[in-house]
């Protein structure tokens, strides 16, 4: 499993590695990732990629994928990146079996056609299926910098966080995982002058 490591100065080094969720730090202003959390699912020596996984689209997917017909299903903005791309994250490796395994429980993408038949025909759900729009990257020294601003929190994630039915919850949720002392950031405004 590759990792990207960053040591800063008297601070415990901070390892970003694929299935790690981060945070946003709550008075981030950057309009993308506002209160976001992303799950990464892919760290190499050129950065990390992974998906905003609690922000929704006004759009459906049958807005974007016209084949499927009427099938008003969620469509979720992965990030800033690739917006005219779609991807999917699971917990069915059993109907993908060429999908690529992000953390226990957690997989993404696989043959794109065999989703949206599984869709179309209520087979899946978005408890085992979440669709994304867009993506969200950083090379190494970009991330690191974000890092070293403490721009991001980090936790693991998990599949009660990715396929939480209320996407705004995932935010508040994903805070509490990091214990008691950063449970107050929930309450926090988005702008620090409003204290």
């Amino acid at each position: 499993m590759h990792c990207l490591t960053i040591k800063l100065a008297n601070m415990k080094k901070f390892e970003v590695k694929q299935g790690d969720c981060l945070i946003a730090d709550p008075f981030l202003t950057d309009e993308s990732f506002t209160r976001s959390v992303v799950l990464i699912c892919e760290v190499n020596n050129a950065g990390a990629l992974g998906f905003i996984i609690n922000k929704s689209l006004p759009q459906k997917l049958d807005s974007l994928v016209k084949e499927i017909g009427t099938c008003p299903f969620p469509v979720h903005y992965g990030g800033p990146v690739k917006l005219d791309t779609l991807h999917f994250l699971h917990s069915r490796p059993d109907l993908f079996p060429d999908s690529f395994k992000v953390d226990h429980g957690i997989f993404w993408g696989g043959n794109f056609d065999i989703a949206m038949d599984l869709i179309k025909n209520n087979e899946i759900d978005g408890h085992e299926i979440k669709i994304f729009l867009g993506q969200s990257g950083w090379d190494d020294q970009q991330l690191s910098r974000e890092i070293e601003g403490k721009t991001w929190l980090k936790t693991e994630s998990s599949q009660k966080l990715l396929f939480q039915e209320n996407p705004k919850l995932i935010w508040k949720e994903s805070i509490k995982t990091l214990g008691k002392k950063y449970e107050e950031m929930i309450n926090y405004p988005l702008d620090p002058t409003l204290n």
